[in-house]
């Protein structure tokens, strides 16, 4: 399968997945539909399906603009039939979806809204704003149990899983993680390579779920250097995983 990523609005990604035997693709979270057109036409491929991970309109405000032109199967949590646009396949943890000769599992991660799934095709994960490169989302909808089981979820794939998500926020999202553990050399290495890519308008999606688990803090819990910077905001800080993650994603909320 190949994956084109796609710029759209401001720091979005939509991901153009093709299937190279059949020529069949599918786009996952069109926050725009000119772009879309324009990149389906030029690879001269047949639109399948739009793959929603969830109802916001920067992921779905290109959904009617590509229907207009393209009668395709919309995917899209099944609790998210009133709020994601053309859906006609509501989806659950465990579903499967075909792509030409790819099948994609679906894995319900709910935090950020509570109908997010994420669309795993072989080690590409597609999770929108569930895990960002070095980040998480803003919890929305739901709780910070929610999220903690959510990123849970997705540690437990193989270290070698892609990370394709929702926006390019990698560089404010290290830039937050040097403040609660300066002392991690892989994080302070990783914070100058995206520097360098950033400065020469390089995109720096996708990563690995191994430089996440190396380098994000929402996946740090068990840190001491983040545990020691959540004490230092409250002294009685409880310090189980999902208190530390709640805490940190407090602090990034006010970074």
């Amino acid at each position: 399968m190949k994956i084109l990523q796609i710029p759209l609005l401001r720091d979005n990604y939509g991901y153009l997945l093709v299937c190279e035997k059949s020529k069949q693709a599918a786009i996952v979270d069109p926050s725009e539909a000119e772009p879309v057109l324009r990149r389906i036409e030029r690879e001269q491929v047949t639109l399948q399906s739009i793959l929603n991970t969830h109802h916001h309109r920067d992921h779905t405000g290109g959904n009617e603009g590509i229907l207009a032109a393209h009668r395709v199967h919309v995917y899209g949590h099944k609790s998210d039939s009133a709020r994601i646009p053309g859906l006609t396949n509501g989806v659950d943890e465990g579903d499967y979806i075909q792509l030409g000769e790819s099948r994609g599992k679906i894995l319900f991660i709910p935090g950020h809204t509570t109908g997010h799934i994420a669309y795993l095709f072989d080690n590409n994960l597609f999770c929108g704003d569930t895990l960002f490169t070095a980040g998480c989302g803003r919890l929305f909808e739901g709780t910070p149990e929610q999220m903690h089981a959510s990123l849970k979820k997705l540690m437990a794939l193989p270290d070698n899983t892609k990370i394709y998500c929702g926006h390019e926020y990698t560089e404010s999202n290290l830039r937050f993680a040097m403040s609660v553990e300066p002392k991690n050399p892989k994080l302070v290495a990783r914070f100058e390579r995206v520097q360098g890519l950033r400065s020469r308008g390089a995109s720096t999606v996708p990563s690995t779920l191994e430089e996440e688990k190396q380098t994000n803090p929402f996946l740090r819990w068990d840190s001491k250097e983040i545990q020691a910077s959540v004490k230092s905001t409250k002294s009685d800080a409880r310090l189980d995983p999902v208190s530390v993650f709640a805490a940190v994603r407090k602090m990034k909320d006010a970074f």
